[in-house]
């Protein structure tokens, strides 16, 4: 019997930011947990030795149209990034050290800054203003991040992720079975609610 949905994720994602925006009115309506699980999705393509569809025009130019598509249908604020893609390996290591108190929020406010936003995260000062309004220290912040247990921490989530057979973000488990997709959130979700 499962008790959880494990959430793989990374903020580069745009399909992650939609199914994120789901999960979020989910755990509020609905009562099911998620556990968060943070990995380098650039770390998981290399492991996986795939290209992202960033680098592949035709697959890039799809993927801006599907993503507003998507947000228009299921009613999402969205707005592709003009500074996509980014290396997100620095909010991904924040994750890990942020209090859990405020660790909802710093997941709502980077992804809002970026996919709703459109703000350049590969910015550190715009970075550094979005953790002062949640009431973290830049420095204290960017001193953990380059903790090399955090490093190693992020690698070994990415290395878990990849031992699981996952190939991309967002990536849903449930009973040990693999939803792979943010259009595979209502699978995960069957799955589970079939389970308990």
């Amino acid at each position: 019997m499962t008790k959880s949905i494990d959430f793989y994720f990374d903020f580069i994602s745009p399909y992650t930011y939609l199914a994120y925006k789901r999960i979020i009115n989910i755990e509020k309506m609905e009562k099911i947990k998620f556990v968060y699980k943070p990995i380098l999705l650039g770390g998981l393509h290399n492991l996986r030795k795939i290209t992202p569809a960033a680098f592949i025009d035709a697959k890039n130019k799809f993927t801006i149209t599907d993503c507003e598509m998507v947000a228009k249908k299921l009613n999402i604020k969205f707005k592709f990034n003009e500074k996509f893609p980014i290396n997100t390996i620095n909010l991904m290591r924040g994750v890990l050290t942020i209090n859990e108190n405020i660790k909802t929020k710093y997941i709502e406010d980077f992804f809002n800054a970026y996919w709703s936003l459109n703000l350049d995260l590969s910015n550190k000062t715009v970075v550094e203003k979005i953790l002062n309004n949640l009431n973290i220290n830049a420095n204290i912040f960017f001193e953990k991040i380059n903790d090399q247990k955090v490093k190693d921490q992020l690698k070994k989530l990415t290395q878990e992720a990849f031992n699981k057979e996952i190939f991309g973000a967002p990536t849903f488990i449930v009973n040990n079975k693999l939803f792979w997709g943010q259009d595979r959130l209502d699978y995960a979700l069957d799955e589970y609610k079939n389970a308990i």
